[in-house]
């Protein structure tokens, strides 16, 4: 793995239109993580608390959160539970939240992915993520998940 990690990184950036108070709550509140991602959510934001997310019964991404400034960052570890080369823990997201206006910039980089089709993998899912959230933060519904009725 003599690779830079840059090829190991994923980063987004989205333009949420509700205040940074508001989209936080959408990576710490189970009712309202599953708004935009899984059907069913244990999260308990302290650092060492649980981050478990249930995409649709297969895919299930474990961690734990290791950051949580209230309105401003989300920090967790991910992985999934069985079926990928990226377990549980092994690597990290973080997510910020600035103010812009009334609406907010949500950054997100998932760092210490093992591998660039696992960078590809990720990248696929946050894109599919990010745009729901973008859509559910303010109070509107993204429709049917792409990603969790995939059967692969």
């Amino acid at each position: 793995m003599a690779r830079g990690t840059e090829a190991l990184v994923v980063e987004r950036e989205v333009r949420v239109e509700a205040r940074p108070e508001t989209v936080f709550e959408f990576f710490i509140d189970a009712e309202k993580m599953i708004r935009w991602m899984g059907q069913t959510a244990e999260l308990e934001a302290r650092p060492g608390g649980a981050f478990r997310v249930d995409i649709n019964g297969r895919w299930v991404a474990g961690g734990e959160f290791v950051e949580v400034i209230r309105p401003s960052r989300v920090v967790f570890t991910w992985g999934w539970e069985s079926g990928s080369v990226v377990t549980p823990g092994s690597s990290t997201v973080e997510v910020t939240l600035e103010a812009d206006g009334k609406a907010t910039l949500v950054r997100l980089t998932h760092r210490d992915l093992p591998d660039e089709e696992a960078r590809q993998a990720h990248g696929h899912g946050w894109d599919n993520y990010l745009a729901r959230l973008v859509v559910a933060a303010p109070g509107g519904d993204p429709g049917p998940d792409r990603i969790a009725e995939q059967t692969g």
